[in-house]
């Protein structure tokens, strides 16, 4: 299977879907189900047993997983969404670049 393009922790822009042109940071990143969960997009309703953490129960709102097709990194220089490539830096190691200003992204 290939490196996904986008990882934890990046700030990413949503490009289709109900939450389209919002932007949010990578909470984690489901590999085998090619699906990430991002801060504050596909917001979903469930419904919750009283517990110890939320002893009244009910309706909690929290992000479900999207598809990483639907999710562009964005450029470090320009804050705009950008495709990415890899390359090797002066040190050797593989490092993914923006197409858009050339520069690296962290």
């Amino acid at each position: 299977m290939s490196k996904l393009h986008i990882k934890k922790g990046d700030t990413v822009y949503v490009n289709a879907g109900e939450d389209k042109g919002k932007t949010g940071r990578v909470l984690s990143v489901l590999v085998k189900e090619q699906r990430a969960i991002v801060e504050g997009i596909n917001m979903v309703s469930k419904s919750t047993k009283p517990n110890a953490k939320n002893p009244q129960g009910g309706i909690v709102k929290k992000e479900a997983p999207i598809h990483i097709s639907n999710l562009n990194p964005l450029d470090p220089k320009s804050g705009k969404a950008t495709r990415i490539g890899r390359k090797k830096n002066e040190a050797g190691v593989s490092v993914r670049y923006s197409k858009k200003s050339g520069e690296e992204i962290k």
